[in-house]
């Protein structure tokens, strides 16, 4: 993998149409959706080109078409929210703030795994200066979602669990509510602690109302399957080998090495939590 996953994206989106964000809005902003998840190599995305240039159209705003984000995620001490994605729970969540690093702008936000594999995002603007923490605020409508979708008490004592942070582009179906991100450049931080990813991964959701977008086609055609990942799980275990981290080793022999990690990782069964 000699080729970056950021120079993909930028020869990647700039081979197709732009298209602006209020039309991303109103056409796929999919906030209930079901996601698919691959781990590509840079040169392969880059041979996508031709067929993603008559099927979809790439964010552009101010003439940005790649974007810095970040995300802080929440769990408590002993990782509640991760051994619950790690056992399949039915009723699991990510707490989160997602910061867009190039307006400035923040949101909090909770991931909920819903029926048949859907994905269901609700989410409240928020302070940027707060990211950080959980506020009242925050705290407040984390209880209304929980008791409204789930029927449960939100956790007692939040704390950052893992920060990621990623180069992002959005690509957007010509016809069709279909969304696609593509993300490069991924690390992850936590108490000082960093690990980064491979530079010629690029990680590549599709997201759509259907299972079967054009762009899983076009993945499927170059031998490209769905993957068994998460960034938040993959942060978590990355960064504290302690932890059993089961479902994610293929994607984080993949994604990580000794060398980009503040600490070895074996891609072997934790011994904690």
């Amino acid at each position: 993998m000699t080729a970056h996953g950021a120079s993909a994206l930028a020869r990647l989106t700039d081979a197709l149409p732009p298209i602006g964000l209020p039309q991303v809005l109103e056409q796929a902003e999919l906030q209930t959706r079901m996601d698919r998840k691959y781990l590509v190599p840079a040169a392969v995305c880059e041979a996508l080109i031709p067929r993603l240039r008559g099927e979809y159209a790439a964010l552009d705003i101010g003439g940005r078409r790649r974007f810095r984000y970040s995300s802080t995620y929440f769990d408590t001490p002993d990782l509640l929210t991760f051994r619950q994605h790690r056992q399949g729970r039915r009723h699991r969540f990510k707490i989160r703030t997602r910061t867009y690093l190039d307006s400035g702008e923040c949101v909090f936000e909770l991931k909920l795994a819903g029926a048949r594999n859907v994905t269901d995002k609700r989410r409240m603007p928020y302070d940027i200066s707060r990211r950080g923490e959980v506020d009242d605020a925050a705290r407040a409508f984390l209880e209304e979602v929980l008791l409204t979708a789930y029927r449960m008490n939100a956790p007692g004592t939040l704390v950052p669990s893992a920060t990621t942070g990623y180069l992002r582009s959005t690509l957007v179906q010509s016809s069709g509510h279909g969304r696609v991100t593509l993300d490069a450049a991924l690390t992850c931080t936590r108490a000082g602690v960093a690990a980064a990813a491979h530079p010629g991964m690029v990680l590549i959701e599709s997201k759509s109302e259907r299972a079967d977008a054009p762009v899983d086609r076009i993945l499927r055609e170059h031998g490209i399957r769905p993957a068994k990942l998460s960034k938040y799980c993959m942060a978590v275990a990355v960064l504290d080998p302690d932890v059993h981290a089961n479902p994610w080793h293929a994607a984080m022999r993949t994604c990580f090495d000794r060398t980009r990690t503040g600490r070895p990782f074996s891609g072997q069964a934790g011994r904690g939590r």
